[in-house]
């Protein structure tokens, strides 16, 4: 398999513009785990399926779908495609395999021979059994590291309006944690009592997953980390919670219907807050007010990045990398700024050293945050849609510490 690299410019005008007589783009897997697949379709199966698109006549493409028989008459109503078949519209002379990923690779293989297609763009996701079953019908294929990237990053506005509600969805379930936090009870030692029982990381979880799942949210294991344990800005936490200490809640679920996914963060302290998380917490939110204030078309995400960078420094603290082992009473941040987000949690572009141009539709998380050993850590997050002269803050959550 060859490579054709290409910028992000020419990625947008290969996927507006006609394919060459006998070039076809493949992209191929399964749906439901392949999200690259499924952005292209627009539809979710746990089997094998594949989109080909055709050079047509008139400068345009037919987008082709193969998929299993019985999704075929779903297929047909919801997915993105000008037509949809089956394996076996594609029987090839030797005959379709028992087994379900190769047949359907096979008939990949053909429906292109069938279209005289000489020449396949794949993407990075492609599974080596399609490639294979190409070359073997004398069909070139070459790896285009890029395709599915940039379109990806170029939220539509189906794909804004699920993120917005993924959203709308996580802050319910941030304002339900951190409130349960705030108004519970200090019991001995200084251990938080809900409903009469101590309140854990574990437990708190527990309430952020039977919310998140009652509202039609799938959630991985969400962060409540406390105390010298957030002092690690990706520990998820463990044991009891106790008042005065920072807890660090980070949320991340994922819409079962949709399966675009939400991430907020916020930090919540029950009872007293000291000076130092005070002053943390001060150069946290005005680090992101400067990351968000710094974002639009053009801008690199290494530039948004340094707009924090820039305020931490500021306020006294610096940018440290975790192998760049801190003082314990020293507050750094480890992490860059943000990340992409839509069907996966971290998606391009990053915003930290390096991070590429950022374009109109890219979503964005913007969650700066700094971590000490002796006082704990403040990190807030909120998620922003890169607009055509700025962004667009899709929260709504306050930002305080106190959530009473």
């Amino acid at each position: 398999m060859g490579t054709a690299p290409h910028s992000a410019a020419d990625i947008l005008l290969l996927m507006s513009t006609a394919l060459p007589t006998g070039t076809a783009l493949v992209m191929a897997g399964i749906p439901a785990t392949n999200h690259s697949l499924y952005h292209r379709m627009r539809f979710s199966v746990g089997d094998p399926a594949a989109v080909i698109e055709l050079p047509r006549d008139n400068g345009q493409r037919e987008r082709v779908l193969i998929i299993r028989d019985i999704e075929m008459q779903r297929a047909r109503k919801h997915a993105r495609a000008d037509r949809v078949h089956c394996p076996a519209d594609f029987n090839p002379d030797g005959g379709l395999s028992g087994d379900r990923e190769t047949a359907t690779a096979q008939a990949v293989a053909e429906c292109l021979r069938r279209a005289g297609v000489t020449k396949a763009i794949a993407d990075r996701t492609l599974p080596l059994i399609y490639a294979h079953q190409m070359q073997a019908a004398g069909i070139a294929v070459e790896c285009d590291t890029e395709l599915g990237v940039m379109d990806r990053r170029a939220k539509d506005e189906q794909e804004i309006t699920w993120l917005r509600e993924a959203q709308q969805a996580t802050e319910s379930a941030i304002r339900l944690a951190c409130e349960t936090v705030a108004r519970a009870s200090a019991g001995a030692g200084g251990v938080l009592m809900h409903e009469g029982s101590p309140l854990t990381a574990e437990r708190l979880r527990a309430i952020i997953d039977i919310h998140l799942l009652q509202i039609g949210y799938a959630n991985p294991n969400s962060i409540v980390a406390a105390g010298p344990l957030c002092a690690d800005c990706h520990e998820h936490g463990r044991g009891d919670l106790h008042t005065g200490e920072s807890i660090i809640i980070d949320i991340f679920p994922m819409n079962r219907a949709t399966l675009y996914n939400g991430d907020c963060t916020r930090t919540v302290v029950h009872g007293q807050v000291s000076d130092e998380l005070k002053t943390m917490h001060a150069a946290v939110v005005e680090a992101k007010r400067a990351a968000i204030a710094a974002i639009r078309p053009g801008v690199t995400g290494e530039a948004v990045h340094q707009a924090t960078l820039k305020v931490i420094e500021r306020h006294g603290y610096r940018f440290a990398l975790p192998s760049d082992r801190a003082g314990d009473d020293e507050a750094t941040m480890p992490h860059g700024t943000g990340h992409g987000i839509g069907l996966d949690v971290h998606e391009p572009p990053l915003l930290a050293v390096g991070g590429p141009p950022l374009i109109k539709g890219d979503a964005l998380t913007v969650e700066p945050g700094l971590y000490c050993r002796a006082h704990g850590g403040v990190r807030v997050e909120d998620m922003v849609i890169v607009t055509d002269d700025g962004c667009v803050n899709l929260n709504t959550l306050p930002e305080w510490l106190e959530w009473k």
